[in-house]
């Protein structure tokens, strides 16, 4: 044998050397393939499931939201309804009633003799704008 063929001889053994140490990773990398492509398979599985329950769940939110839409607005109506009814009462009833109090006031001051409030003013009691009390402004304290 001659120098060259040993030499080619040690190349070709680091060769299959180097081949056996690369041939490692590829096998375990192809393991991590065949993982993720079953990881991949049950979260297909999974999820088709998942966006149908999504989807009908959705589907009835919406439903329940129409119903409730439906029952705002009966009862908003409903309280228009009795916003107007207690307007009219309050004019048809009020202003009547109004009226009664004050004549049934003014007949039991007539049957009573009250003299003493008969021409005068609230104000009169007070006593008038021309009367100072002592302590207000405009009082001279010099």
């Amino acid at each position: 044998m001659t120098g060259g063929e040993i030499a080619g001889l040690l190349a070709a053994g680091v060769f299959a050397v180097l081949v056996l140490l690369l041939a490692v990773p590829i096998l375990k990398l192809g393991k991590v393939f065949d993982e993720l492509r079953l990881t991949i398979r049950s979260l297909n599985n999974e999820t088709v499931p998942l966006i149908d329950e999504v989807t009908r769940t959705v589907s009835t939110t919406n439903s329940q939201l129409e119903k409730v839409d439906g029952i705002t607005t009966n009862v908003s109506d409903a309280s228009a309804n009795v916003s107007a009814l207690s307007s009219l009462v309050a004019s048809t009833v009020g202003q009547p009633l109004i009226k009664v109090a004050a004549f049934s006031h003014g007949v039991r001051r007539a049957f009573t003799g009250d003299t003493a409030a008969e021409g005068s003013h609230r104000a009169d009691r007070f006593g008038t704008a021309d009367e100072q009390v002592p302590g207000t402004p405009g009082e001279d304290r010099s």
